[in-house]
Formats: C-alpha cells, structure tokens, sequence
C-alpha cells in the first residue's frame, strides 16, 4: 500500500509521530542520568519503577475510552496532556515537579497509542497491516537514531530549548489532528447519554477488560509477549551496565594504526546507534521478506532470535563480535513488531478494537516493569548468569506461543475474529 494512497489522517499521523519521536529519543535515554545526579541513584531507580505503572492505567484508560468517545478526541486529550506537561517540565525548578511532568508526558503517551493504533487498524485492509505498521516504525526509528547522538548535547546543555521545542511540536501535531484528522471509530461504538455517562462508560469498558482477559487466547498471547520482550528491552537496562563496566576500550578498527580508541561508554553508544540503523535499514525489506510467513513462525524466529542475540553478548568483548551480535536480536526485534500489530488488530472485535489495544500495550508496560529485574540482581549473579536468565525468559516466549497458536488451531473462530 504505497503512502501516496494513504488516508490524510495517517499521512499526518506519519509525520507527527516521526518528529515527536526524534524529540522524545532526545531526552529519554538521559532522564534516568539526570534523576540520579540530582535525587541520587538509589531514589532515581525507585521512582523510576512509577512510569510504567501509570501507563499502564493510562493505555487502559486510552483503549477504554476510546471505543466510546471515538479515536480522534482520545487523540486529542493524549496530545494535549504531552503539550501540558513538555510546558511544565520546562518552567518548573523542582526536580519533583519535573518528576511528575515526566510522568505525565508517559501518561499522554500512553493515552494516546491505543486510539491511534486502532485508527489505523480502521483504516487500513488486514492484507496491508504489516506494511503500514513497518513505516510507522520506520519512522520511529529514524528518530531513535538521531534523538540520541543530538540529546547528548542539546539536553544537557541546552535542556529548556529541548523541552521548549517538543512543547511547540505537540502543539502544532494537537493543531494539526484538530483540523486535518477525521474521526474513524465504526457507528457500533458511541458515547452513552444521561447525566452518569462517565459512570456508565468506566462500568461497561471495566466488564469489557474481565471479558478479555478471561480470554485464555489472549492471555497466553499477553503471557508470551511478556516473556519475548523482556530480552528486547535489555538494550536500555542490562546491555549498558554490562558493556560499560566489563568491555575493555579497544580500537574501532584494530587493523590500521590510527583508529580511534573507544571506551566501554562509546562502545555502548555506537551499538545503540548501530540497532537504530538496523531498524530504519531493515523494518521495510524485512517486513516484506516475511509477508507470507505465519504469523506463529515469525512470533518464535523473534523470541528465538532476541534471546540467542543477547545471550551471546557475554561470550565475547570484541567490539566486532558485538556488531555482529547486535544484528542478530536486532532482527528478533524487527520481524515481532509489525506482526505483533497486525495480530492484535485482526484478533480484536471491531466493537472493542480500542480496548484490545489498549490492554495489548500491558505488554510492553508489565515488560518495562520486570525487565529492570536483570540490573537489581546483578550485583550478586555474574554477567553469564543474566545472560543465561535472559535467555530462559526468550524460550519460556517461545513456548508460550507454540500453545498459543495450538489454541487458535483448537478454535479457529477465535483466530478470525475475537471473541465475542
């Protein structure tokens, strides 16, 4: 589905997203750094175990709303929160206030995903889903590769005028979905009426979240994300600690007599800039490639891969082998995440498209929130003790989808639309 046939609202839904990716890359990978120089590490790790919890309300919030209100106006309220608290986080002299800015721009965001993943799924053919899904990653990635090398100069020297951008470009993406986005929701999903409406809503969409996950099928795919994504996520939490403190600085390029001499830090660096590479390269091609694939197959060469990928990490400090490793559960990334897309939005009821998404996004949440197990234990198991945990949780994945798609196979009605 080539982007010249896109409907407007993902044409500016591509763009918004790519900018505001590219800011967010260019603060987040240091807000734990920063937390930890003015409250102290010990402090900085504790809150830092709050985000992932209100976001996960808040895409349960988002998906919930989101099936009554219409995806458009969620939208709105997630932009706007993002503007808000970008605006508070710049003029606040608090390191508590610029805490509770920084988890209210988690909350916007995670308000915000369901509903606009749910528009894309009502706007985009099942058949195209995975194509569509890949250039918003593109895009994402394309961020993910410059937001860092330019944050480690704008946000700690030029912190406000950082803020002060991405405050203005949430403005203007929040102008530019108030005017140029239509609403897409299916005519099933409206607002109820009367004076307890918002009672109303909270009680069905609360019933509508026992009724899915109740849902065995749903369950073990949520399961099996859990445990997939654990690994993928050790790129921002284990993979520094571990490159930083035990890979000895050596030359870029050992061959000739005038390669730069990198540091455990700089080596670090290039690896995390070298995966957003891969993804902005590859998440095309590589979508393409498996077009045909089942989806169960791509779901365990993924796990597979990520797991493999990262266990290999502490065999070897050669920073080639470290290149050529991080290809590896880079491309265990990068085939899961369109599928994983696609999947949901195929499985899901189209009456309660939002709410699937909305609890879908848990598993990234609940991963954020057990993956930073691998840093707290580490000061008392060695470096191939993580590395071996790490991969155990990819093959606990692995099975976790072999019974998931035996389950689809039992009840193939579940597979084609949700349940009821």
């Amino acid at each position: 589905m080539p982007i010249r046939l896109w409907n407007i609202n993902l044409k500016v839904r591509l763009i918004g997203d790519g900018l505001f990716n590219m800011l967010f890359w260019m603060y987040f990978p240091f807000i734990t750094v920063y937390f930890g120089s003015a409250m102290g590490n010990h402090v900085a790790g504790l809150l830092m175990t709050i985000p992932p919890i209100v976001s996960m309300l808040g895409s349960l919030l988002g998906g919930a709303v989101t099936d009554w209100a219409g995806r458009r106006p969620v939208m709105l309220i997630g932009a706007l929160l993002q503007t808000v608290m970008f605006a508070l986080f710049a003029v606040s002299s608090s390191h508590w206030m610029e805490f509770f800015a920084f988890i209210g721009l988690g909350l916007g965001g995670a308000i915000y995903k369901p509903a606009s993943s749910a528009m894309v799924a009502d706007l985009v053919p099942a058949q195209d889903r995975r194509q569509v899904f890949a250039t918003f990653m593109t895009a994402n990635n394309i961020g993910a590769v410059l937001g860092p090398a330019l944050g480690a100069v704008f946000f700690f020297h030029y912190r406000d005028e950082l803020l002060w951008t991405c405050t203005v470009v949430m403005l203007l993406y929040f102008i530019a979905i108030y005017f140029m986005v239509h609403e897409t929701s299916p005519p099933s999903a409206k607002l109820p009426k009367g004076p307890h409406f918002l009672t109303t809503v909270f009680k069905e969409q609360w019933k509508g979240y026992g009724i899915i996950f109740r849902d065995k099928v749903f369950l073990t795919y949520m399961l099996a994300g859990i445990f997939s994504l654990i690994p993928i996520m050790q790129l921002d939490l284990y993979m520094p600690v571990y490159v930083i403190d035990e890979v000895p600085s050596q030359p870029l390029f050992p061959w000739t007599g005038l390669s730069p001499v990198l540091s455990g830090a700089e080596i670090y660096g290039w690896l995390v800039g070298f995966n957003g590479l891969l993804f902005v390269l590859f998440i095309w091609p590589v979508t393409k490639w498996f077009h045909n694939w089942k989806e169960r197959d791509v779901f365990i060469l993924s796990s597979f891969l990520s797991g493999i990928g990262t266990f290999a990490i502490g065999l070897n400090s050669n920073i080639w082998f470290l290149f050529v490793i991080t290809i590896v559960f880079t491309f265990g990334e990068i085939v899961r995440t369109p599928v994983t897309l696609s999947f949901i939005s195929r499985y899901a009821p189209e009456h309660a498209r939002g709410q699937y998404m909305g609890a879908d996004s848990l598993q990234n949440t609940i991963g954020k929130f057990l993956a930073p197990v691998t840093v707290f234990v580490s000061s008392w198991v060695p470096p191939m003790g993580i590395f071996s945990m790490i991969l155990i949780f990819s093959l606990i994945s692995v099975a976790l989808y072999v019974q998931l798609f035996r389950m689809n196979t039992e009840h193939p009605e579940a597979a084609d639309s949700g349940p009821p």
